[in-house]
């Protein structure tokens, strides 16, 4: 039997952490698969920071990245150079992960070559098309084109077919992000040796900030900063460590907001293996990142999200993570009452992680082989106590 290639196509951080654990698998089972990692580079320096952290080395790296890109410039340049590579006619299938420009991009370049997609981590919705902006949409159009919808809880699930797909094109698989955290926590969670291991001696409690998405730019963003400041603040043994996104805009207002205080540590992005040490490390963390929401949970750290909407309803659900907009009043009240209430922390420290279970990308790889007729029987979806009917 001739394996069935499979390129897997991504660009950023977040893409690469979820699509690990599914090329090892791919990897695991080479007389059925061969895959190939095609990378467009959106974000050159943190997917490079991912790629070594698994030891993945890209068989054809577009390096789009250009300074100043807009969205037009790289969903272009995308289209184009995954088109190219497309047209050489040699895949059974291309797997993209997400909402991102390359994911939307690369499912429409494989369309125009009749070529099958999956979409893992498919049926995510807001049912607001600027919220998050532009996610929303990329991941709605990437659903339109793929042929095998990989999503990660039941509720996913549920939104697919509410569209009109098909259920037998519809498989639960879990995330595989929680596939990826369980492989760094299993190799330690110490910061020692890492620029941050002054941490593991903290004395006090600690909050882990994340904050890039673009519809917090701007006065979100600042309401999001003031709150930090007043927690603080109001709590002697708080520190707040920020590893700050690469983007400009992002880094001033971070600089004009937060600098000054010894309790408020900016730093750069760190890479995947320290990131997850820093996470099990935290008290709370805050966040308008959906990776974050997702992986918070599997280490059983309660989460704040500071967005006005979130398509991952089953952390807040769950009772592990709150959505409380950006209006400063509101992240300070809840980060408060969280580092107040012991009972109320313990209650989300304990809520479990809906997310996931570590063997999504088994799953994954198992849809695969069904959809191929490589296996008989359909794999069992992936199954959380409050998903819906």
């Amino acid at each position: 039997m001739i394996p069935r290639k499979v390129a897997l196509v991504f660009g950023t951080r977040p893409e690469a952490v979820k699509l690990a654990p599914v090329w090892q698998e791919l990897k695991r089972r080479k007389d059925k698969f061969s895959p190939e990692v095609i990378v467009t580079a959106q974000h050159r320096d943190m997917l490079d920071q991912m790629l070594n952290t698994f030891d993945m080395r890209p068989d054809v790296d577009l390096d789009i990245m250009r300074p100043e890109q807009t969205l037009a410039d790289v969903t272009t340049r995308a289209l184009t150079e995954l088109q190219r590579v497309f047209s050489r006619g040699d895949f059974d299938i291309v797997l993209v992960q997400g909402d991102t420009c390359t994911c939307f991009a690369a499912a429409l370049a494989a369309y125009y070559e009749r070529t099958g997609v999956g979409h893992v981590e498919a049926g995510l919705r807001t049912r607001d098309k600027y919220s998050p902006f532009p996610e929303e949409m990329f991941r709605r159009l990437t659903g339109e084109l793929a042929d095998l919808h990989l999503a990660a809880t039941a509720r996913a699930r549920h939104n697919l077919l509410g569209e009109g797909v098909a259920p037998e094109a519809v498989f639960v698989t879990g995330n595989p992000v929680v596939d990826a955290l369980q492989t760094v926590v299993a190799a330690g969670t110490s910061l020692a040796g890492t620029p941050l291991e002054w941490l593991d001696d903290l004395d006090g409690r600690l909050c882990l900030l994340t904050a890039h998405r673009r519809e917090n730019l701007g006065v979100p963003l600042t309401r999001i900063f003031m709150a930090i400041r007043e927690l603080v603040d109001a709590f002697r043994d708080l520190t707040v460590v920020f590893p700050v996104h690469k983007n400009p805009t992002v880094r001033r207002a971070a600089e004009e907001i937060l600098e000054g205080s010894d309790r408020i540590v900016l730093c750069d992005p760190v890479d995947y293996a320290t990131f997850v040490p820093l996470m099990v490390r935290s008290d709370i963390i805050i966040t308008d990142s959906g990776g974050v929401q997702e992986e918070a949970p599997a280490i059983g750290v309660p989460v704040v999200v500071v967005r006005e909407t979130t398509e991952r309803p089953e952390g807040v659900e769950a009772g592990v993570a709150k959505l409380v907009g950006t209006q400063t009043e509101d992240v300070v009240a809840e980060v408060s009452r969280l580092l107040t209430n012991a009972t109320e922390y313990s209650r989300m420290k304990e809520a479990g992680c809906p997310y996931g279970d570590g063997k999504a990308a088994q799953r994954i790889c198992d849809a695969l082989e069904f959809h191929f007729g490589l296996r008989k029987q359909r794999p069992e979806d992936f199954r959380w106590q409050s998903a819906p009917e």
